[in-house]
């Protein structure tokens, strides 16, 4: 038994097992075999057997180097190129490289070169980088991997942190929308590596995009950026500001100017709502319109609202519960008038007014009392409903029964007897009641073709032989009513004759007298 090398001749022992130990060798293309020679009388043949046998060498630093130069600075989109370095490593196939990103492993390099000699070796790593690669840094790592006899070898590099140029680009659209109170810098940032120099205009005047913006902010602005100028229309978002009256008082069936203003960005949109359910407002308002409305304005941001009293003015309704009625003399009696109306309407009455008639309103409703009923309260009853927008009236008859209709006339003197060419008192005709208002017309026809315009009548002692004077008067309620007066004109004789046989026939202005006999 033996072992034989390149390097040294044959070692033979007799024993049953032989061990090969060596210090150091340089040479990398050694070859080793272990052989059994048999005894003469053996059944078999002298055998060899070769083990594994690796020779190696492993640097203790290995070096990265980069196409962008020694400060490792790149240009975005740009492809560049890292070179790690292993110097005098062997055997090569054992060898693999490992490119780290960071702490993220990126690739793995593999060599198949046969040579079993020391070999300088590279592994190149192509990289294109992006802006969020600012920073980051880059190594390889080189691996030996002997077997499970053998030793797990490994160096890295040293770090190389790579600068990345872009920009400068402006990152946002043509179009901005800002929250009030915001800032252009923190909805168009400028980005660029080295940090470029920005500046905004509006209206040719520079701005501080770092400023908050306010709703009159909004408009064109400018925005310089190393050599790069470009127009943003900003708008500026905020919510709703309703301004309302607190309180609107309109005419029914005419059209209403009730304005609201509002203010907000988005524009609002405008809902009303009346006794929590949402209305459209009418564009001529009605009674039915009258009340309390919420008016809301709301957009993406908020709302806002307000609430305003509506008033409708609109004229008297046409009255109701006044019917005519009839009553025992002696007797009770209620007259009720009732009218809606916006004002509240005033209510006034047309009648022959006496004592015994009372008038009271609560509540929006006028009634009137009639106690202990008389001939003088029968006749026509008119109530009167009005306010600034109109009026209306309803007349109702009261009868009396058991009465009799009077006329509330007196004529002084009653009677009236003048002579001829004398000198007569003055007949006067008033009305037995107090109340002034009762009467609307009173006056004197003497002959149904000659009248009077007031109350007095004097008599001519000349002329009014056929008077037939009669006191004509219209009273409120109870319409026109009529008293003659007794009158007689008289003239004495002239003179008077005597005569036994004849029988005189006397004449004075046409009229025939008796002749005294």
């Amino acid at each position: 038994m033996g072992w034989e090398t390149t390097d040294n001749p044959k070692t033979l022992n007799h024993s049953g097992h032989l061990t090969w130990t060596v210090e150091s060798t340089t040479n990398w293309n050694i070859h080793l075999s272990c052989f059994l020679t048999p005894l003469p009388d053996a059944t078999f043949e002298q055998c060899t057997v070769t083990p594994k046998f690796v020779l190696y060498t492993f640097p203790e630093k290995i070096s990265i180097s980069s196409s962008s130069g020694s400060d490792g600075v790149m240009n975005v989109k740009e492809e560049h190129n890292f070179t790690c370095h292993i110097n005098h490593v062997a055997p090569v196939q054992n060898l693999t490289v490992r490119w780290y990103k960071g702490d993220k492993l990126m690739h793995t390099d593999a060599f198949s070169s046969p040579n079993k000699k020391p070999e300088n070796q590279t592994s190149v790593y192509s990289f294109t980088p992006t802006r969020q690669d600012n920073g980051i840094t880059f190594r390889c790592e080189a691996h030996m991997d002997l077997g499970p006899e053998g030793p797990q070898l490994n160096v890295s590099s040293e770090e190389k942190r790579v600068t990345v140029h872009f920009g400068p680009d402006i990152k946002c659209l043509y179009s901005i929308n800002i929250l009030e109170g915001e800032t252009l810098e923190s909805h168009c940032p400028v980005e660029g590596n080295p940090r470029p120099s920005v500046r905004w205009m509006k209206d040719g005047h520079g701005i501080d995009p770092g400023s908050p913006l306010y709703r009159g902010d909004a408009g064109m602005y400018t925005v310089k950026a190393g050599g790069v100028s470009v127009v943003k229309k900003v708008l500026i978002f905020y919510g709703p500001n309703l301004k309302c009256p607190n309180s609107y008082t309109a005419v029914e069936y005419v059209p209403h100017n009730l304005t609201c203003t509002v203010e907000g960005y988005p524009q609002p949109n405008i809902t009303w709502y009346k006794d929590r359910e949402e209305v459209s407002p009418p564009e001529n308002l009605t009674r039915s319109d009258a009340g309390q409305y919420v008016i809301t304005a709301s957009n993406s941001l908020s709302s806002d609202n307000c609430t305003v009293e509506i008033t409708v003015l609109y004229p008297p309704s046409p009255i109701v519960e006044l019917e005519d009625s009839e009553v025992d003399v002696g007797s009770d009696v209620w007259l009720k008038c009732s009218s809606k109306g916006n004002p509240q309407p005033k209510y006034s009455w047309n009648y022959y007014q006496t004592t015994n008639v009372l008038e009271e309103s609560e509540d929006g409703v006028s009634r009137l009392y009639i106690h202990n009923a008389t001939a003088y309260n029968m006749g026509s009853y008119t109530c009167h409903a009005l306010n600034e927008r109109g009026n209306v009236s309803k007349t109702v008859r009261v009868t009396v029964k058991g009465a009799k209709q009077e006329c509330p006339i007196k004529i002084t003197p009653d009677r009236m007897v003048i002579s001829f060419n004398g000198t007569g008192p003055t007949a006067t005709c008033k009305q037995t009641s107090t109340t002034t208002t009762n009467v609307k017309e009173i006056y004197w026809d003497v002959d149904g073709s000659r009248r009077t315009n007031n109350e007095s009548w004097n008599a001519d002692t000349h002329e009014d032989w056929n008077a037939d004077p009669v006191c004509i008067a219209t009273f409120e309620g109870l319409g026109t009513c009529r008293k003659p007066l007794n009158f007689t004109l008289y003239k004495t004789p002239d003179s008077v004759l005597l005569h036994p046989c004849l029988q005189l026939d006397l004449s004075e202005r046409g009229r025939s007298v008796p002749a005294a006999v």
